[in-house]
C-alpha cells in the first residue's frame, strides 16, 4: 500500500464524470486499499477515486472508526428526509461549509471482491456517502454549500470560551 497525493480543487479531475469500474481487478483493490492508506494519513472519513486522480465510479468511507465501506460502481436507489450540517474535504483543505443532504438512503455498490450489496444509511453515515458519490459525478460540496468559511477561524470562535484557553 501507498499514501497518494490528494487531487485539490482546481484540478479538471474533480470536475469529470467517473467511469464504471467494468472488472474488479488487484490494480482495483491495490488503489482502494491505498485510498484507504491515504484518507487516514489526512483523518478523513471518506475518499474518491477522483481525489486521488483516478477517474473511476469507486470509493472509501468510514463514518464510524473500523466500519470501512468499500464501494465499486454505487448507485443510490432511494433518499429521504433531509439534514444539514457542516462539511469539509480533502481535496479543499482548510475549508468549512453548510450542506443540505438527505437523512436516509439506501445505496448499492460492488465491494472488493465483486460482490453487489444494498445498504441503507441514515444521518452522518448517509452524509459522508452522499459527499463521495458526488465526487464520482464531479459534484464538489462547496457546489452546494452555504456559508462556506476558513475551518481554522471557526475552531477557533468554537475554543474561545473554553476553560482551558483562560489563564
Amino acid at each position: 500500500m501507498a499514501i497518494r497525493n490528494i487531487v485539490v480543487e482546481g484540478d479538471d479531475i474533480l470536475r469529470k464524470e467517473c467511469r464504471e469500474v467494468k472488472e474488479i481487478t488487484d490494480r482495483i483493490r491495490l488503489t482502494m486499499e491505498d485510498m484507504l492508506e491515504t484518507m487516514h494519513e489526512q483523518y478523513g472519513v471518506g475518499i474518491a477515486a477522483p481525489q486521488v486522480g483516478v477517474a473511476r465510479r469507486m470509493f472509501i468511507a468510514e463514518p464510524a472508526e473500523g466500519e470501512i465501506y468499500y464501494m465499486i460502481n454505487p448507485v443510490i436507489l432511494e433518499q429521504s428526509g433531509l439534514q444539514v450540517d457542516d462539511e469539509g474535504c480533502l481535496s479543499v483543505p482548510g475549508m468549512i461549509g453548510t450542506v443540505e443532504r438527505p437523512q436516509y438512503i439506501k445505496i448499492q455498490a460492488m465491494d472488493l471482491d465483486g460482490e453487489t450489496k444494498v445498504y441503507e444509511f441514515e444521518d452522518f453515515h448517509a452524509r459522508v456517502m452522499c459527499h463521495e458519490y458526488d465526487h464520482l459525478n464531479g459534484i464538489l460540496y462547496t457546489d452546494k454549500a452555504t456559508n462556506i468559511r476558513e475551518a481554522a477561524a471557526e475552531m477557533e470562535e468554537d475554543y474561545e470560551d473554553e476553560e482551558f484557553f483562560e489563564e
